[in-house]
């Protein structure tokens, strides 16, 4: 399988992920128009792409997906909390709208699928394990913590795409406000850079791949990322390939924001 980062960030949110004979595409957070033109030039092919899975209704996530989702002639898979959320926030939509529930894969194409519960301030938030014969990747790019749950489903993939969104001490001393400090730490907030170490500390060993995602470009830097990313894999550092997502839109270059499997 073949992951690449189209957009991370809170300017929106997309990968690509590419198997034997068909894609998927996890969240989009762009317009229609401009996730294509990302997809083009990635030298991918949107032709390709069987469903849109959504973690959950955030803009971010979700800006470009009735379009899409119309526009490419394919389902869109989320939870039903995200479903009614989604339908709240933004009206109705044709496209064809499917529930999966959290713990029950489900078939698409070749891949089989498994939305994990994430806790983030959401309706009903999921990541995604999608595997493709032997291969497996997980995906949890929005969540406060990394829960046992969690933990479980990403430590039975072979790369994993995680959260790594601020810098604690950026934080604190940046500009936001008070409450929207307490939100990004809080369980149901986002995962800091030491969090994401952590967590990649106890998958060492079990991963051979790892993106980090969902950089804030207010309270991080790719450098802190990767650093603090790398402390945490210690002796297994120079064992698994670690690469951080593009913080902003811009040109893609997949051999920096996505791998092979």
């Amino acid at each position: 399988m073949e992951l690449t980062v189209l957009a991370s960030g809170s300017k929106g949110n997309c990968a690509y992920i590419r198997g034997e004979h068909g894609a998927l595409l996890i969240d989009a957070g762009l317009s229609a128009r401009e996730t294509l033109r990302r997809i083009a030039n990635a030298g991918a092919d949107a032709s390709l792409i069987e469903a849109i899975l959504v973690t959950h209704e955030h803009i971010d996530h979700v800006r470009g997906v009735d379009v899409l989702a119309r526009k490419l002639h394919v389902p869109v898979y989320a939870t039903g909390g995200t479903l009614e959320a989604f339908s709240e926030k933004y009206g109705p939509t044709s496209a064809d709208v499917r529930r999966c529930r959290r713990g029950e894969a489900f078939a698409v194409g070749d891949f089989s699928v498994e939305p994990f519960a994430a806790s983030h301030d959401a309706r009903d938030p999921c990541g995604f394990c999608v595997a493709e014969g032997d291969l497996r990747i997980g995906c949890c790019t929005d969540t406060g913590t990394i829960t046992p749950a969690i933990f479980d489903r990403l430590a039975s993939c072979d790369a994993v795409l995680l959260e790594s969104n601020h810098c604690s001490k950026m934080l604190e001393d940046g500009p936001y406000p008070a409450y929207l400090k307490s939100r990004i730490r809080s369980k149901r907030g986002h995962l800091s850079n030491s969090d994401a170490a952590r967590c990649l500390q106890g998958l060492a060993g079990r991963i051979q791949m790892a993106v980090l995602a969902h950089v804030s470009e207010i309270n991080n830097t790719p450098e802190k990322v990767l650093s603090s990313a790398l402390e945490g894999l210690g002796f297994y550092s120079d064992q698994i390939a670690v690469t951080v997502a593009p913080q902003d839109p811009g040109p893609v270059h997949p051999e920096t924001c996505g791998f092979r499997l």
